[in-house]
């Protein structure tokens, strides 16, 4: 076995498919920053809010004021010269660093697909992405190779792989397959869809889009692996997140996903879609075709392997670490985040807060939308450790105010694909008996029903 993974190690393969994959990446994450800059959010998203929800471990992280534009420019600098392939290795880390800064800054602005591109970008740290057709390559010839260790391209498959097969995984559930919950919920409200708004509103479509979309995730990654079903395949990826980018706000995502997908072809088509583009801007693509391999020194070689092979251990086993909670995960959503359960409920909350004075028994309520956006808000009201964080930063805000002796209590509800709501958070815990952890949050109220799957 061990002579088949050092063969597999040294075995060699065109670099043209990274340098697609580069330039696509590079150019969809410019789009990204753009996208985001002339919607008005950062200042919607990171300015306006007075608080803002820290992950653990990460409260340090914060927005900078007007200065989080700078972050923005420099992010978006990082990404057109990643797509080029000039200074790539200080591009790519700068982009790492702001991008995923950016994501840490505010949980409430959680999505699956912000992990994923800083996952990604962390990858590409270590892969040669800049060996062919770039900037660095052309600048300097001894920085330029034909050839780069298959490993490289198939890294990225695995990641890709990884992405849809737990997404996969994680629709085998009863609420997802034989209830079509959430999308029974969401579809109809597409009602003013040209052609499909009223098919939208049928039963049987909700089902057959829960049972399709299921079918998609766990097997598109073999079907694009293998030969003979490839293009097929690539075909039902384009329409797939096309129709979800129709039916659903999910910005960017689509389209990463559409071009991330290119990787799997063979380096022909690659060498095809670089030709092009050499066509276009006037590139000398011979250049670079130069036949030289990518050799890195055996102690550099192995590090780069080792940091890559502890990456997809983490990547493999940090799903899974949901099961090491009690209760219904949809319900707690302990484990729930960086694990790839994209789109899979829809959750609505209550949270009234009640300050209380321990030795006076006075107490008053606390009018949300005097420290949240409307944003923060709906994510705050059933998501347990948003809950805990906002009643810690009330308790401060109060002591500052020159209130004593405070206990914070919540009354809260909380409804699950389409479930009645239920009372959510102990209403006779004070929350700052607790500190966030990675614990079990023994404050969350047990769910009265069962959710079957995985």
């Amino acid at each position: 076995m061990n002579l088949s993974i050092s063969k597999y190690l040294n075995s060699y393969t065109e670099a043209a498919p990274l340098a697609v994959f580069r330039i696509g990446f590079g150019i969809m994450m410019f789009a990204s920053i753009l996208r985001f800059w002339l919607n008005g959010w950062i200042e919607k998203l990171y300015i306006t809010p007075k608080f803002h929800f820290s992950y653990y471990g990460f409260e340090w992280v914060k927005p900078l004021g007007d200065f989080t534009y700078l972050l923005f420019i420099i992010c978006g600098i990082a990404a057109i010269f990643v797509a080029i392939g000039y200074k790539y290795l200080i591009a790519i880390i700068t982009f790492f660093l702001s991008f995923t800064y950016i994501e840490l800054m505010d949980k409430t602005t959680y999505l699956n697909h912000y992990y994923f591109i800083s996952i990604l970008s962390f990858l590409l740290i270590f892969l040669p992405a800049n060996a062919y057709f770039s900037v660095d390559a052309w600048k300097n010839p001894a920085k330029a190779f034909q050839k780069i260790p298959r490993w490289c391209i198939d890294s990225i498959k695995l990641l890709l792989g990884i992405v849809y097969f737990y997404a996969g995984l994680a629709k085998l559930n009863s609420d997802w397959l034989f209830k079509a919950m959430p999308l029974k919920i969401w579809l109809p409200s597409k009602y003013d869809l040209p052609f499909l708004g009223d098919l939208m509103q049928q039963e049987w479509v909700a089902y057959t889009f829960s049972w399709s979309g299921m079918l998609y995730d766990l097997f598109i990654p073999f079907l694009l692996l293998y030969r003979r079903t490839r293009f097929v395949a690539f075909l039902a990826v384009i329409i797939f997140h096309i129709m979800t980018r129709v039916l659903f706000p999910i910005g960017m995502f689509p389209y990463i996903m559409i071009i991330s997908a290119l990787i799997f072809f063979s380096p022909k088509i690659h060498h095809q879609i670089l030709n092009k583009i050499s066509a276009v801007f006037r590139i000398a693509k011979t250049k670079f075709d130069n036949n030289r391999m990518l050799f890195k020194k055996p102690r550099e070689r192995k590090f780069i392997i080792s940091v890559v092979a502890a990456f997809f251990v983490i990547q493999l086993l940090l799903p899974w670490r949901y099961l090491l909670y009690p209760g219904e995960l949809f319900w707690t959503e302990e484990g729930f985040r960086f694990s790839w359960r994209v789109m899979l409920m829809e959750k609505a909350g209550y949270a009234e807060f009640k300050v209380v004075d321990s030795e006076t028994g006075k107490r008053f309520y606390v009018d949300n939308s005097d420290f949240l956006t409307p944003f923060q808000e709906k994510q705050m009201s059933f998501q347990p450790d948003f809950i805990l964080e906002y009643a810690h930063f009330l308790a401060e805000h109060f002591r500052k105010d020159g209130h004593k002796n405070i206990e914070i209590y919540v009354d809260s509800y909380v409804g699950l694909n389409g479930r009645k709501s239920a009372p959510y958070i102990s209403p006779d815990v004070n929350l700052l008996n607790f500190a966030d952890s990675f614990e079990h949050k023994t404050y969350i109220l047990p769910f009265e029903d069962e959710i079957k799957g995985l």
